[in-house]
């Protein structure tokens, strides 16, 4: 089995290519794929199918030739991932399959449109952030209120007075299963000047991530209500580096840099 590895600001993942969806991926292979010992080592898998041959995603074939097909670390599936969505595209152009540019790629959370810039950063459509109240995280026995923000994947984005720096995200955040019964991804951030944030994450399925696109761009949107607003540009630093997150009246971006490292052959068992 053919594979490349790649990252978003260091959130990495493994990419498949299976364009003719040949490819059985059920979860025990997804997570030996990702274990950062016994497999390659990411924080998920980017499965590469054309769109009309999934039928999860075949009724945006018209819009979306390529469907990324995002597992988490554990196996399980996920709506959407804005840094694997960039790593995605990026291969795409790499590899013949997209022209440089503009053009659009099919996920569980509705059809993307992703950009190569001159840069060499790569800017996606996240889509309009729908707010949907406020939840509570706890990390070592404190709690913490956050913006329950949704992506096509849930988030619970907390403001947070300590340093991020400090805190020990090893084990799962407490949060309410009533308002997140598939589970919620959690940033926990510090508003640091003018339209600037630091944030750390704790990912649904994965554990602490170097970077989220999903969570920079809700973090976004939780650090601009801190001031009452609700458009904007705003930088967003992870451990793995720097994300700009835009927010428009009717939708988000999300540009960084998205690399592929290396490829070869994957001798696990399918």
């Amino acid at each position: 089995m053919r594979f490349l590895k790649g990252h978003g600001t260091e959130n990495d993942f493994v990419i498949l290519p299976d364009p003719d969806d040949e490819l059985e991926l059920h979860p025990a292979l997804v997570s030996a794929i990702c274990d950062r010992r016994a497999g390659i080592g990411a924080d998920g898998v980017l499965r590469v199918v054309r769109s009309k041959l999934s039928p999860e995603v075949s009724d945006q074939a018209g819009e979306a030739e390529w469907f990324m097909d995002y597992r988490n670390a554990d196996g399980s599936m996920a709506e959407m991932c804005g840094n694997g969505a960039r790593v995605f595209a990026r291969y795409l152009v790499e590899a013949g399959l997209a022209e440089p540019g503009e053009f659009a790629v099919a996920t569980r959370g509705g059809v993307r449109k992703v950009r190569l810039d001159v840069s060499g950063d790569v800017t996606i459509e996240m889509g309009k952030p729908v707010v949907r109240g406020r939840s509570v995280a706890s990390v070592g026995g404190q709690e913490y209120e956050g913006v329950h923000v949704d992506l096509g994947n849930p988030h619970l984005a907390c403001p947070i007075g300590d340093p991020v720096v400090q805190l020990d995200l090893g084990h799962q955040p407490g949060f309410d299963p009533g308002v997140f019964p598939s589970g919620v991804n959690i940033e926990l951030f510090n508003a640091v000047g003018e339209a600037r944030a630091v944030m750390r994450v704790f990912e649904r399925g994965v554990g602490e991530t170097r970077s989220c696109g999903t969570g920079a761009v809700a973090t976004a949107v939780a650090a601009a209500g801190l001031s009452g607003e609700t458009t904007g540009v705003w930088a967003v630093e992870v451990p793995g580096g720097t994300l700009t997150v835009t927010l428009e009246a009717e939708t988000s971006y999300l540009s960084g840099p998205a690399v592929l490292v290396a490829s070869g052959n994957l001798m696990l068992a399918e």
